[in-house]
């Protein structure tokens, strides 16, 4: 006898389709599941026979083999449970109805509850692309799952409510697709409440406006991480396209609210300096994101940032670049996007006051030279924009006057965005960051006033190539928050502005 049902694999953000292959023949009774299962699909094995003596079946009682095709690749992880056990039922006479364009993805409880499983969204949409029409799931991913379109979801506590469904067609009823609610959110830490940092502010608007890395560097106290919190205030609207992006890898991830499961809001990942190379990137023998992808379409935010290992720091170089990672393991390789906009803030020195008018530095040139040098220079140049940040004066914490709130500094970041999006729509490019070398001339057209002062500044600085590409893209922003169509004179010296610190600090 044989049976067949479809279901889903998936390794990293890579979901496949896998066909769940049963026969019994007669023989001494023994359970095989092949088609290069890992040790979590063997378990499985463990987990059926449990549910079976609990439901009182009996549907093992010759030689059962499980086949999961194509053989060629290799699957782990626990979703198989479910289509492993409704192939079992189908080939004991238990499920008669007819399974087309259906598919099943769960993992067992020893009871028979439906436990959930990490990246349901992705295996879903990769189902409902090769043409299923109906899954089945546990009730926890339902609603994640049911972002997708043109696919029925089914979501399941408990493995006896599939069979009714299936038998008799009751007990169960598609879930609603999940529509986020309109909301806005309220951020409790807001620029009107920061004093003074008038030239900090308005690099950090650019950098938003434009997904441009920044770089701030000043002593303790000055307002480096206070100023870094507040980011996401401003921050432009995330698309539903970007919010699909986002909860698939936080899915992967084990991270999504059942409740909530789209993201909705540009993510936010603040890490600490102790983090290693795989908590930041990613990887492990089955290779998970890491927090630079976490933070796609969002912020990654890196606080004391000579803290982290020189090594931790050099892995980001390729991702910052190319906005992915490619993670290369025995069993495969996989890919995790990671546009991020990088948030990195700094002192000066170890003791934190070099160049600080207020208090003197007890460091050494060698100890400020060596403390400046973990940051490596090729890290350095994919840092669009770098901005000292110089403590309040009294006054002007004293004075206590107002200043400009979040919400009118978003709503200017959302109108460049905006006008970003309309620019290069089609052409795969989210932001300012990302212009592409073919196209750089075209969308970065300089008034002759702004081209005489590049060329002055590439002379006389000796900027590299890479140092001219990020100033037109920085300048390019800025002339967007202006709604200026062309580059003048001024973007480009606010552009010229914002690339200083690795003259001053680092080529000493």
């Amino acid at each position: 006898m044989f049976s067949k049902v479809e279901s889903v694999g998936l390794f990293g953000l890579n979901a496949f389709s896998v066909t769940v292959e049963a026969s019994i023949s007669a023989g001494q009774p023994s359970f095989d599941i092949v088609g290069m299962p890992d040790i979590a699909v063997q378990e499985s094995k463990a987990r059926i026979r449990a549910v079976l003596g609990h439901l009182e079946l009996k549907l093992l009682g010759g030689k059962v083999t499980v086949n999961l095709a194509p053989a060629s690749v290799k699957k782990i992880g626990s979703m198989f449970d479910l289509p492993i056990i409704i192939a079992l039922m189908r080939l004991g006479g238990i499920i008669t109805s007819e399974l087309n364009n259906t598919a099943f993805i769960g993992e067992l409880s020893l009871d028979g509850a439906l436990a959930p499983v990490n990246g349901a969204l992705s295996m879903v949409l990769t189902a409902a692309q090769n043409g299923i029409k109906r899954i089945f799931l546990p009730i926890d991913n339902a609603k994640e799952a049911s972002v997708a379109e043109d696919v029925e979801v089914y979501g399941a506590e408990h493995i006896t409510q599939i069979i009714e469904f299936l038998q008799h067609g009751t007990g169960l009823s598609p879930e609603p697709r999940y529509i986020p609610p309109e909301r806005k959110y309220r951020y409790f830490e807001d620029f009107a409440d920061v004093m003074g940092q008038y030239a900090a502010k308005k690099a950090i608007e650019t950098a938003a406006a434009g997904s441009h890395n920044i770089l701030m560097l000043g002593p303790p106290g000055s307002g480096k991480s206070m100023l870094a919190k507040r980011i996401p205030s401003i921050l432009p609207r995330i698309t539903f396209e970007e919010s699909i992006e986002t909860t698939q890898i936080h899915s992967v991830a084990g991270i999504i609210n059942p409740c909530e499961p789209l993201v909705t809001a540009r993510p936010f990942r603040a890490v600490s300096h102790t983090a290693s190379s795989v908590g930041l990137v990613g990887g492990g023998s089955v290779p998970k994101p890491g927090e630079i992808s976490l933070a796609h379409n969002g912020v990654l935010f890196l606080d004391e940032l000579p803290e982290f290992d020189r090594r931790v720091l050099e892995t980001l170089r390729q991702p910052l670049e190319n906005g992915d990672i490619t993670i290369s393991r025995a069993s495969g390789s996989v890919n995790y996007p990671c546009d991020v906009m990088l948030v990195a803030a700094m002192n000066p020195c170890p003791c934190g006051n070099f160049g600080n008018p207020l208090k003197k530095c007890t460091c050494s040139e060698k100890m400020v030279s060596a403390y400046l040098n973990k940051i490596s220079q090729p890290v350095l140049d994919r840092i669009d924009i770098q901005i000292e940040i110089k403590p309040v004066k009294y006054d002007e914490l004293a004075e206590r006057k107002p200043a400009e709130s979040s919400a009118a500094i978003a709503e200017r970041v959302q109108r460049a965005r905006d006008i970003q999006a309309e620019r290069y729509k089609g052409t795969g490019i989210k932001s300012n960051s990302r212009i592409t070398s073919d196209i750089i001339a075209e969308v970065c057209k300089l008034t002759s006033d702004a081209q005489e002062m590049l060329k002055a500044a590439f002379e006389k600085l000796g900027l590299s190539a890479r140092a001219y590409d990020r100033i037109l893209k920085v300048s390019r922003t800025c002339a967007d928050l202006d709604g200026s169509a062309d580059i003048h004179k001024s973007h480009i010296s606010q552009a010229i502005a914002f690339r200083s610190l690795d003259r001053k600090y680092w080529n000493r």
